[in-house]
């Protein structure tokens, strides 16, 4: 399989073994379009024009190697910075390891991953780049690290939106509220008190999927939008209001 994308030009979608990033990689491959699987664990789904590899983004080294890896043998023309950790806790209970994890799945990771597929998002004329923020960017009780580094992960998306324009490459963030992942239940069982707080919140009066996500993205990623650049789109069912600057 790998032999046969060798040469094609694919979307490299970090966390797409399952969730959200599972949700954008088979709405980019119902396109037609090849992607490359970046994950922490390989997916049980497969797809004639889906590449997976293992790699653990919080360590720089195995970012390093992967990235390297990918960069030689695809024409990454865009990438969804997807891959994401919670780490629930909040100031009295956080500990220096849980931050140092997150800085390196949130934000260590994407600079790597940017660096190491500008040389191919730049000749593409049109690359793109879609960064998997929060809605806890805006403060969220219990999230001391998770909010601080997808809070980080909203200036480096405005930062590199002003680098790279001139290259014809977007970059912008999304900030999912309440999506029903796997992740999402881990930390907020059905039928506990937070969560029900949580569904009580949403305007449009349910949990958000992760299509609702993926179509987000596939916004984001289309050659037609080379226009919207440096912004950040809460799909967040409302949650936002009153939070988030207009």
């Amino acid at each position: 399989m790998k032999e046969t994308m060798s040469k094609q030009e694919v979307t490299l979608v970090t966390g797409a073994s399952s969730g959200i990033g599972r949700a954008i990689a088979e709405a980019l491959l119902a396109q037609g379009r090849h992607v490359v699987n970046l994950d922490y664990v390989l997916p049980d789904w497969s797809h004639p024009n889906l590449a997976s590899y293992q790699a653990d983004l919080t360590k720089e080294a195995s970012t390093r190697e992967r990235a390297a890896e990918i960069a030689a043998s695809y024409k990454v023309t865009a990438l969804v910075n997807n891959a994401g950790a919670t780490r629930p806790g909040t100031i009295d209970t956080a500990t220096t390891a849980s931050l140092d994890d997150v800085v390196g799945l949130h934000l260590r990771a994407v600079m790597l991953l940017t660096q190491a597929f500008l040389p191919s998002l730049r000749a593409s004329g049109q690359g793109r780049i879609v960064n998997m923020s929060s809605r806890a960017a805006l403060g969220k009780a219990d999230r001391i690290v998770y909010s601080a580094t997808k809070a980080g992960m909203i200036g480096m998306t405005r930062t590199l939106a002003m680098e790279l324009g001139r290259d014809g490459i977007t970059v912008n963030a999304i900030g999912p509220g309440p999506i029903a992942t796997e992740l999402f239940r881990k930390s907020n069982p059905e039928g506990a008190p937070q969560t029900q707080r949580i569904l009580d919140s949403i305007a449009v009066g349910r949990m958000g999927t992760a299509e609702d996500v993926a179509r987000a993205a596939m916004f984001f990623l289309s050659p037609d939008n080379g226009f919207v650049t440096g912004q950040v789109l809460y799909v967040c069912g409302g949650t936002t209001l009153g939070v988030a600057p207009i």
